[in-house]
């Protein structure tokens, strides 16, 4: 019925409809080789080349910030006897427990040419991970980078990780290794001091605080890991002062070496500001771990069964009260509750009852 109310020409194209299908593989085989030679970007759809082209970007940016500053600085860091970032958080961290944060982030200075040269990650590695399954959060500054030195986006990525922190509880451990401020970007990089000094005292007390120092710390990074609760030297690479050698030399006129005034000897022995000095990289992440550990196990062992100390202190505070109001009604004497009045006895006046005093 239908093919009636249909043309000739109508007719003849649906009746050659199995010519069409029998042609179909043919034109498959043609369009597999057009791309197997590289000439059928043409056929796919906009979309599809879109999201092809951002992800090559997004793989070649990843692949940058996982070389940090290069192979000739990795290279030179090797030669220092010194480990890269993202070496000394794959001995500190367990085995695939690493999630990475803002891993593409770059700075924003476009003065002195630095809009040319926006390596990813900028200069520094952070994220969460986990410490004998237990779950810390880390930054490590990456020397090879611009020398570790902060920036304002630098500074935001520290500053993001000390306040997930705080938020879950969780532990932060810092591995330093920078040069200080980054002139470049002037008063921004000392205002990202200022945050994370801001954060350094607001976690104070609340999350543990572990600073190691594994290379250079001059300038505004030395102010950080001397407020956390633990810090830690690499004998041989840390230094940590406030201006080098070369500027005491200017002022004062005295030759000292860099060791001696701000070395891991000078801060264990004389300082006090470092309490444990280590031989290498190697060891350091090595007794980090050991010590993690430790910390974990007496933890969990005071909780099932506290020191007599700590039991003295939590029966007083279970009988003390800090609130001034509550102190005070708690110190008042007793109020004596009124005792009601008897019915006078049977023979005496009912205009004058009988008064009982307690």
């Amino acid at each position: 019925m239908l093919l009636r109310n249909f043309t000739p020409l109508a007719r003849r194209s649906l009746s050659a409809t199995p010519l069409v299908r029998r042609a179909a593989p043919l034109a498959r085989r043609l369009l597999s080789t057009a791309l197997a030679d590289g000439g059928g970007d043409d056929f796919r759809p906009p979309a599809q080349r879109k999201a092809e082209s951002v992800r090559a970007r997004l793989l070649e940016r990843e692949a940058s910030a996982l070389e940090g500053g290069g192979q000739a600085r990795i290279d030179k860091q090797h030669g220092n006897g010194k480990l890269t970032a993202r070496e000394r958080l794959a001995l500190l961290l367990d085995d695939g427990s690493f999630r990475e944060f803002d891993m593409l982030k770059t700075h924003r200075c476009v003065d002195f040419g630095m809009q040319d040269n926006r390596p990813a990650g900028d200069g520094v590695v952070t994220g969460h991970g986990t410490v004998n399954g237990r779950r810390v959060f880390v930054f490590s500054q990456d020397f090879t980078v611009f020398g570790g030195a902060l920036s304002e986006a630098h500074a935001e990525k520290i500053c993001k990780v000390m306040d997930r922190a705080v938020e879950l509880g969780a532990p932060v451990i810092g591995l330093n290794d920078s040069g200080g401020a980054r002139i470049q970007e002037g008063v921004a990089s000392l205002a990202g001091y200022a945050d994370v000094f801001q954060r350094n005292v607001e976690a104070s007390g609340v999350v543990p605080q572990i600073s190691v120092i594994m290379g250079p710390c001059a300038g505004g990074a030395v102010y950080s890991p001397a407020m956390t609760d633990f810090t830690m030297m690499v004998e041989e690479t840390a230094y940590m002062f406030v201006t080098g050698p070369e500027v005491v030399k200017t002022v004062t006129n005295e030759q000292i070496t860099a060791a001696e005034l701000g070395g891991a000897r000078t801060h264990t022995r004389t300082s006090g500001v470092s309490c444990l000095s280590l031989p290498n990289d190697v060891e350091a992440m090595a007794v980090r771990m050991r010590s993690h550990s430790r910390r974990r196990g007496r933890c969990m062992h005071h909780q099932a069964h506290p020191p007599p100390t700590l039991r003295r202190r939590r029966a007083r505070s279970s009988t003390t009260c800090r609130s001034p109001t509550a102190r005070s009604r708690r110190a008042a004497p007793p109020r004596t509750r009124p005792t009601a009045r008897r019915r006078p006895s049977t023979g005496s006046s009912p205009s004058t009852p009988t008064r009982h005093t307690t």
